[in-house]
C-alpha cells in the first residue's frame, strides 16, 4: 500500500484547524497539525512533511519567516508550501511567492479549492506522489492518453483546447490574463494575438457545456479567465 502524503497544516484559529485536518484526512491525507510558526519548524523538523498549509499571520513566528526557514533546510528545501492568507493586496502576494511559496489562497476560500489547489501543486513539484489523472469537480482529465471526461461525458477537444484546459486545470481558481495564456500554451516565442485566447476558451466552452451543464471557466473583466472549482 503507497504511504499516504504527509501534510503540516500550521493554522492558530482551533476550528479552521480542525476543518483543514478532517477535510485533509478524508481525502487520504495523513495531517499534523502546529498552532505557530515555532511549532511548525519543530514538526517539521520531527517528520519532513510532503507538504505544508501555511498560515500567514501566525503567532511566535509569522508565516512568510516560516517558509523562509523551511527554504533553508536540506530536507524541506524542495517542500511544497501553499499559504493562506487574510492579505489581498498584490504586493503580498508577490512577497510570499517571492520567498518560496508554490501558491497561495485567500481568505475566505472553499475547502474545494483548496483541496484542487494541492493536488495541483503536488502534481507540479512532487509528481511522484500523484497520478497523471487531474479531477477538478466533475471534469476528469488523463494526460497521459489526452482523454477529458465530464461526468461520464468525452468531452473532444482540440490539442489547443487541450493544452489550455490543462493549465487551467493545473491552477484551479487562478485568473490568468490572455498573454500569461499565451505564454503558457502557445510559448513566448510564437506571435499570437490576444483575442486568438478568447476564439478558444469559446470552443472550450463549447465542449465542455452540453444540455444543462455549467460553465465552468469564470471571465474576470479586464484580468481573464480561471477555472471556477465549485461550478466544474
Amino acid at each position: 500500500m503507497a504511504k499516504a502524503t504527509h501534510v503540516l497544516v500550521v493554522e492558530d484559529e482551533p476550528a479552521l484547524a480542525d476543518l483543514l485536518k478532517y477535510n485533509l484526512e478524508k481525502e487520504g491525507y495523513r495531517v499534523s497539525v502546529a498552532n505557530d510558526g515555532e511549532e511548525a519548524l519543530v514538526v517539521a523538523d520531527e517528520s519532513a512533511p510532503d507538504l505544508v498549509v501555511l498560515d500567514w499571520m501566525l503567532p511566535k513566528a509569522p508565516g512568510i519567516e516560516v517558509c523562509r526557514r523551511l527554504r533553508a533546510r536540506q530536507d524541506t528545501r524542495n517542500t511544497p508550501i501553499v499559504m493562506l492568507t487574510a492579505r489581498t493586496e498584490e504586493g503580498d502576494r508577490i512577497r510570499g511567492l517571492d520567498v518560496g511559496a508554490d501558491d497561495y489562497l485567500t481568505k475566505p476560500f472553499s475547502m474545494n479549492e483548496l483541496l484542487a489547489r494541492l493536488r495541483a501543486v503536488m502534481r507540479r513539484i512532487r509528481p511522484g506522489l500523484a497520478d497523471d489523472k487531474v479531477v477538478i469537480g466533475d471534469i476528469v482529465m488523463d494526460r497521459v492518453s489526452h482523454r477529458v471526461k465530464r461526468g461520464e461525458r468525452d468531452v473532444h477537444l482540440g490539442p489547443t483546447e487541450f493544452r489550455i484546459l490543462d493549465h487551467l486545470m493545473q491552477h484551479p481558481g487562478r485568473v490568468f490574463s490572455r498573454e500569461q495564456l499565451l505564454d503558457a500554451v502557445w510559448g513566448s516565442d510564437v506571435y499570437v494575438e490576444a483575442r486568438t485566447v478568447d476564439v478558444h476558451i469559446g470552443r472550450l466552452r463549447k465542449a465542455l457545456m452540453v444540455g444543462t451543464e455549467t460553465d465552468p471557466i469564470r471571465t474576470v473583466r479586464s484580468a481573464g479567465y480561471a477555472l471556477d472549482v465549485d461550478a466544474a
